[in-house]
């Protein structure tokens, strides 16, 4: 079976996330939208997982914490005892309330730069990739739906996306 995409494009949100449920409701599958701005509900109507960026920011905000907490313990408590406003420096749980805000901002820094990485890497988005956005008007103000389409039912797609509010459809 020879597949090809039909792109759609939209002049506002509310026509597209209409086309998208109807579509979705009759078995076709859309590929993916891209939009100018984030579009509320659009990753539940066109079937896309919940991101898993979360369970790294975890990750991260923990390697953060443990470093910090070892960091200090090593410079603070055993490298270099100092007696600093007549706080114990024998040991590290005495101390933790004056480690709090290192801990916490070491914990912030990791997780905002693991994520920031992982971020760049997962979506591709190194010095010298290619983009991959398929008309540049949908970063100023154009909605733009991909379909995945064969040649029996283009027709049939074809019509519901101009009952949709298509302003533009080509086909790829």
């Amino acid at each position: 079976m020879n597949t090809s995409a039909i792109h759609a494009i939209y002049d506002d949100e509310e026509p597209l996330l209409a086309a998208a449920k109807d579509l979705q409701s009759k078995g076709i599958k859309i590929l993916d939208i891209f939009s100018p701005f984030p579009i509320h509900g659009i990753d539940e109507i066109i079937g896309i997982p919940r991101t898993r960026l979360a369970i790294t920011a975890f990750i991260y905000g923990a390697v953060g914490f443990c470093l910090s907490a070892l960091m200090m313990w090593y410079m603070m408590i055993y490298n270099w005892p100092t007696d600093i406003g007549g706080k114990p420096s024998f040991a590290f749980y005495m101390n933790v309330p004056s480690f709090i805000p290192i801990i916490f901002e070491s914990t912030v820094l990791c997780a905002a730069i693991g994520l920031v990485i992982t971020f760049f890497i997962r979506c591709w988005l190194l010095p010298g990739a290619a983009p991959k956005n398929p008309d540049p008007r949908t970063t100023d103000d154009k909605f733009l739906m991909i379909i995945e389409t064969n040649e029996e039912n283009k027709n049939n797609i074809e019509t519901l996306l101009i009952k949709g509010g298509a302003a533009e459809i080509s086909f790829k």
